[in-house]
């Protein structure tokens, strides 16, 4: 590995999927300047990496602009629960937005590779089933999800027309339902919603009744196509699907966790929310031809390592 390729630049480092990226990168002998304003992101999930001699931690939102020399950007950085997406709606689009906007500034001032951490919710409430990449979405534009789908949507904008318009090396990459340790105990998503709840001994919650389906990636496997995309042939610019398409019902789920964890937690049931897909799979048929990638770790497997986290977590 040359020296000039190594200064890997991490927005919303010290969160979830950023802080194991970061890990990654670190070990591979990268150096890796890792951002975060620490709205979801924490000090904690970094912790194994400061005083490394190849990491750097800064707090900064990338809402501002950003004068750095790196090689390569992965930009990371937004609130991805709808819990705490929700909770200032329009800083979350300026995240989306304006942080792009300013991390292709500076890719385009450094002539830098850039990755863009796009979503499924792109798709919104997807009238095809499994979800391929030249499929246009479904999306409500004025919903109380629209401050992060359709931020997530301008973003893939602004990435392709800097491509086209100043012959930026892109690459996005729409990033379906990811899971594992390090997940925040209070986001909402169902998953640690699920396993928090039964590893306190409380009722669990389904919305709806259950039947709504979502497929679930462990974050490693997750963190393996992102990087096999950042060092794709330059004119593989994505979107490209990256997740499980293994599909699982929120109640199939919820029944899962309670017989890993144990207990005695009972299901109830409450209202949908707002605007929540009824399905989620992705059509993976592009990453695996062009990235040789498939997810390897079985939901179960995945959520017993996921449990130990939250297990820790709720002892300290």
């Amino acid at each position: 590995m040359s020296v000039i390729d190594s200064r890997v630049l991490v927005t919303g480092g010290a969160g979830f999927l950023g802080s194991h990226l970061c890990d990654r990168l670190v070990g591979a002998g990268h150096d890796v300047l890792c951002v975060d304003n620490f709205f979801t992101g924490t000090r904690a999930n970094v912790q194994g990496l400061l005083g490394h001699p190849r990491f750097e931690l800064m707090r900064h939102d990338v809402t501002f602009p950003l004068y750095v020399e790196v090689d390569k950007i992965y930009n990371l950085a937004c609130p991805a629960s709808p819990v705490h997406y929700q909770f200032d709606p329009v800083q979350t689009t300026k995240t989306s937005v304006h942080g792009a906007i300013n991390m292709l500034g500076l890719a385009k001032r450094v002539r830098a590779r850039i990755l863009q951490a796009s979503t499924s919710e792109v798709y919104g409430d997807p009238e095809i089933h499994p979800q391929v990449e030249g499929y246009w979405g479904r999306v409500n534009p004025i919903g109380i999800r629209s401050c992060y789908d359709e931020g997530k949507r301008c973003a893939e904008t602004l990435f392709f027309d800097y491509w086209r318009q100043h012959k930026l090396q892109i690459k996005v990459m729409r990033i379906f339902n990811t899971y594992g340790p390090r997940m925040h105990p209070n986001d909402g998503r169902v998953v640690s919603n699920f396993i928090v709840q039964a590893l306190r001994g409380e009722p669990i919650t389904i919305y709806g009744d259950g039947s709504q389906t979502r497929s679930f990636c462990y974050v490693d496997d997750l963190i393996e196509g992102m990087i096999r995309l950042m060092e794709s042939r330059e004119d593989l610019t994505g979107p490209v699907n990256i997740g499980n398409p293994g599909e699982f019902t929120m109640l199939q789920l919820a029944e899962t966790v309670l017989r890993l964890v144990g207990g005695s937690s009972k299901l109830v049931f409450q209202p949908l929310p707002s605007d929540d897909p009824k399905q989620r799979q992705p059509d993976i048929s592009l990453a695996s031809k062009e990235l040789d990638w498939q997810p390897k770790v079985a939901l179960e497997d995945g959520l017993k390592e996921t449990i130990n986290y939250f297990r820790w977590r709720l002892a300290q």
